[in-house]
C-alpha cells in the first residue's frame, strides 16, 4: 500500500487535536506498508501503554520497543507505530523525537530517565504559598531548555499574595533567574493569568513540571475545564503535597493543544544539560565571551569579565554560585558515561592539586 492511498481524512480528524501534522505523516510513511497505524502515547505503565489512534485509545504492549538504553524506552508524548489488530496489540516502533525531557536518576549507575517527548512548551509550576527556591527554578529551566522546548514559569496560588507590591517583587526575582522566559502569575481560585496560559498551551504540546504541592493538577483541571486530575491539599507547614499524579498523562485541551501532566519531581538531576545551563545563565555566558582567556574558569584568572561583572554589582553572587554548581553537577554526570572526559577531569584535578601544593610551599618559603 502506498502512503498516498492511506485514508488521510479520518486520520487527520482523529489525531490532529493530539498534534498530528504533515511532518509526522511523512515520518510515518515507511510504516504504512507494514500494515501499522499511527497513534500518540498518552500513558505508559508496567510495560504497556495507552495509545490514541484514529479508532480511539487502544492498550498496547511495548515489548518490541524496550531496549537496554533507558533513554530509548517509549514514553508519554511519543508517536507510535502500532499493530492494526491483534490481542494484545504491540507497539512496533516510535517516530524520531523532536524534543525530549531527560533527567538523571538517583541510581548509582547515573542513568538518564526520559520524562516526556515531543513537547513544545514546558510550564514550570512554582507555588507562591511557600518561599521561592530560585535555584530549583533554575534547575527546571535548564531541564526545559535542554529538551528543546520553550519554558514558561507559572507562579501558582497568586491569590495567596494579595499585596501587589510584594507580588511584583516575587515576579522580578523569578524573571532575574529566568532570562528570556515568560513569567505568569496564576490563580485557579480567581482565574488570574489562566486565560493567558490557556492561549500559550493551545499551540502544540505542553508539559506541566514542578514539585509536589505546586498546584499542577489544579492548574491542569483549570485548563481542561473539568476535574480530571485528583487534587490533594498541600501541608500547611511546608507547602509540600502528596503525589496526586502518579503517571504522566497526555490530555487534549478544549481550546486546542495537548497537555502532559507529570508527577511531582522531588529531584531535578541534570543529564548532559550544558546547553540548557548556558541558556538559563545567558548573561554569564555573555560576560564570559569577553574574558581574556577562552578557557577561563571564572575563579581567579586575570582579565575575567565574569568576575569584573560580579565586582561591579552587575552580576549577582547567587547567580554565579548557582551557575558553577549546576555546571559542576552536569560535568560529573557526563563524566560517568564519558571515559575521555573522566580522564580530562582527573588530569585537571591533578594539575590544580600540584599548583595548590606549589603555592602553599612558596608561601612557606621552600621549594617543591
Amino acid at each position: 500500500m502506498s502512503f498516498s492511498s492511506f485514508p488521510q481524512a479520518p486520520l487527520a480528524h482523529a489525531l490532529t487535536p493530539f498534534g498530528w501534522d504533515d511532518a509526522w505523516a511523512a515520518e510515518f510513511a515507511p510504516y504504512v506498508a507494514q500494515g501499522l497505524v499511527p497513534g500518540r502515547v498518552v500513558r505508559v505503565d508496567r510495560g504497556q501503554c495507552d495509545v490514541m489512534t484514529a479508532d480511539g485509545i487502544v492498550r498496547a504492549d511495548t515489548a518490541f520497543v524496550t531496549p537496554h538504553d533507558p533513554l530509548r524506552v517509549i514514553c508519554t508524548g511519543d508517536w507510535a507505530a502500532v499493530e492494526a489488530a491483534g490481542n494484545p496489540r504491540y507497539v512496533k516502533a516510535y517516530l524520531p523525537r523532536r524534543t525530549a525531557f531527560v533527567r538523571s536518576t538517583s541510581s548509582q549507575r547515573s542513568e538518564g530517565q526520559i520524562l516526556a517527548a515531543n513537547v513544545d512548551h514546558a510550564v514550570i509550576a512554582v507555588s507562591l504559598a511557600v518561599e521561592l527556591d530560585l535555584g530549583r527554578i533554575e534547575r527546571f529551566l535548564a531541564l526545559a531548555w535542554e529538551s528543546g522546548a520553550q519554558p514558561l514559569v507559572a507562579l501558582t496560588k497568586a491569590d495567596l499574595v494579595p499585596d501587589p507590591t510584594a507580588l511584583s517583587y516575587l515576579v522580578e526575582d523569578v524573571e532575574t533567574a529566568a532570562p528570556g522566559v515568560q513569567v505568569l502569575t496564576v490563580s485557579s481560585v480567581t482565574g488570574e493569568g489562566t486565560d493567558v496560559l490557556a492561549a500559550v498551551v493551545a499551540d502544540g504540546t505542553s508539559v506541566l513540571l514542578g514539585t509536589s504541592g505546586a498546584g499542577k493538577s489544579t492548574l491542569a483541571n483549570t485548563l481542561l475545564g473539568i476535574d480530571v486530575m485528583e487534587v490533594r491539599a498541600a501541608r500547611d507547614v511546608d507547602g509540600k503535597g502528596r503525589h496526586t499524579t502518579t503517571t504522566r498523562n497526555l490530555l487534549a485541551l478544549p481550546g486546542g493543544g495537548v497537555l502532559i501532566d507529570t508527577p511531582g519531581l522531588r529531584g531535578v538531576g541534570l543529564w548532559d544539560a550544558e546547553v540548557g545551563v548556558g541558556q538559563v545563565f545567558s548573561e554569564i555566558e555573555e560576560y564570559a565571551r569577553n574574558c581574556r582567556f577562552h578557557d577561563c574558569a571564572h575563579e581567579a584568572e586575570p582579565g575575567c569579565a565574569v568576575l569584573a561583572a560580579l565586582e561591579s554589582g552587575a552580576l549577582a553572587e547567587r547567580r554565579l554560585d548557582s551557575y558553577r554548581k549546576l555546571l559542576r553537577e552536569n560535568q560529573r554526570i557526563v563524566a560517568k558515561t564519558d571515559a575521555r572526559l573522566r580522564s580530562e577531569i582527573r588530569r585537571d584535578w591533578r594539575m590544580k592539586s600540584a599548583e595548590g601544593r606549589a603555592n602553599h610551599a612558596a608561601k612557606r618559603g621552600r621549594r617543591v
